[in-house]
């Protein structure tokens, strides 16, 4: 313990008197400050924001012991948390301790391949009607908007999968519960990058009115839920074999003993739209920003796509899925470059040690989880979106299955995505559809693409000619 050290004693970035550093935070840029500080820096450094400092880790090896000693030694930051609850998305991803086990059993078993697999029909449903809307706007001459539809398309789908509604946004832009999903989620993530919570001592007009949409929402999904009972007990096979979340929520809160209330569904359902929305329709934009860069990965990818749907407007058998290897390998190459999560934030819960620097309880520490990548993934030509890495025999051996080893886009350790399979069918869904019946190619004189953080990394811009092939 002799080479024990204390915060104070790593470098970082000069601040400025009470400020610190906050002046040098970009807005929407956050992520970015972070990487290029730790370029800097080196792979643990702190800066400070009004008084309090943060510390930064882009060490793998640390990285993934942190996530690992999750939930116990540290735990999600509690600002984060707080914003989360306050938004009414009291459920997995914001409990902890001994909470978090229950819950989890509770997500888990909601969100099985076997319930995924009984969503998928849906689920083609919806990818078939994304197809049609496009073909019908290229035939009559309109522009498509790739990240409207995407985005409308997997809230749909989350909604459809979390609480068996079919709510359509892709066709009905006005759905008040698509607003308000939308209204919350942007007013979560401005919250988080407010340095002050005036909110808790007066509350403007927009905070008022995140109140409201907060609590439509949760009247919205209490009458779901009085549906999906209603609809389990005219069918009561249901309960061991649901077709979405809520009915497997459901069917587990209903359990005698279960000590689950209706609150934590509501919760848990509300998280789930959150959690899976803007990053699955992220994780497509991004892999279409990178795929019409590549010819050969374009065409290997369109190939595999072509060959597996045969005549089929969709996937219409979930093991087509699990088929799809260059997809896969293509997925996890933009998951590399282009992150949806490019950092998380932890909160030490007891005293402890993170590469010899001493945390004390309460200390937030900024995981880089795409700089770890980059510094110690051992990747030739690194900043080449190359899929071949992935797969089998590629890369110096490494199987295309076991990513976790070099990638962190789904966490680690215990707190482990339980959405990841979900996210990971959706992708391929509408990745296979789109390489199937669509032609992309770079708009010739787009502006470069930005990202853009809020609550996730966004591409600025999908500057993408669509054409139906064979038109």
């Amino acid at each position: 313990m002799a080479d024990k050290r204390s915060i104070a004693d790593l470098p970082g970035p000069k601040g400025v008197p009470l400020l610190g550093n906050l002046r040098q935070v970009q807005p929407g840029r956050f992520h970015s400050n972070l990487e290029d500080w730790a370029r800097q820096f080196g792979p643990i450094y702190r800066f400070t924001m009004m008084k309090r400092s943060f510390v930064v880790v882009s060490d793998r090896d640390a990285i993934a012991a942190i996530l690992r000693d999750r939930p116990d030694t540290f735990r999600r930051s509690t600002r984060t948390a707080r914003m989360l609850e306050e938004a009414g998305t009291r459920g997995l991803f914001t409990a902890e301790g001994e909470e978090w086990r229950r819950q989890r059993k509770l997500a888990m078993r909601a969100l099985t391949p076997e319930v995924v697999h009984r969503f998928f029909p849906t689920l083609a449903m919806m990818t078939g009607r994304l197809c049609l809307r496009w073909k019908s706007a290229l035939q009559a001459g309109r522009d498509v908007d790739l990240l409207r539809d995407l985005k409308a398309w997997t809230l749909d789908v989350t909604i459809g999968l979390a609480m068996g509604q079919d709510i359509n946004t892709l066709e009905h832009e006005d759905n008040p519960l698509q607003r308000d999903i939308e209204f919350i989620f942007k007013r979560v993530a401005r919250r988080l990058t407010t340095p002050v919570e005036y909110w808790k001592v007066f509350k403007l007009p927009v905070d008022r009115d995140a109140d409201a949409a907060a609590a439509r929402i949760h009247r919205a999904i209490e009458g779901f839920i009085a549906q999906t009972r209603a609809r389990m007990e005219a069918d009561p096979s249901l309960r061991s074999k649901p077709s979405n979340m809520l009915e497997a929520l459901v069917a587990a809160r209903d359990e005698d003993g279960s000590g689950f209330s209706d609150s934590v569904v509501v919760g848990n359902a509300i998280t789930m739209v959150f959690a899976g929305e803007d990053t699955t329709s992220n994780t497509v934009a991004w892999l279409l920003n990178l795929l019409p860069r590549s010819p050969a990965a374009m065409a290997r990818a369109t190939e595999e796509a072509d060959r597996l749907l045969g005549q089929d407007a969709v996937a219409r058998d979930p093991q087509l899925l699990e088929q799809m290897d260059y997809l896969d390998a293509a997925t996890r190459e933009a998951m590399r470059l282009k992150p949806v999560a490019p950092f998380m934030a932890a909160e030490a819960n007891v005293p402890t040690l993170v590469d010899g620097v001493l945390m004390p309880p309460g200390t937030v520490i900024f995981l880089l989880l795409r700089s770890a990548a980059e510094r110690e993934g051992g990747f030739a030509q690194p900043e080449a979106f190359l899929p071949e890495r992935w797969l089998a025999g590629a890369d110096g051996g490494e199987p295309a299955s076991d990513p976790a080893r070099k990638l962190f886009p789904f966490g680690g350790g215990p707190r482990f995505c339980p959405g990841r399979y979900l996210a990971m069918a959706e992708i391929k869904m509408a990745m296979s559809m789109m390489l199937h019946h669509f032609d992309f190619a770079l708009r010739p004189g787009a502006p470069p693409v930005e990202e853009c953080f809020t609550f996730t990394m966004t591409p600025s811009a999908l500057p993408l000619l669509l054409r139906a092939r064979g038109a």
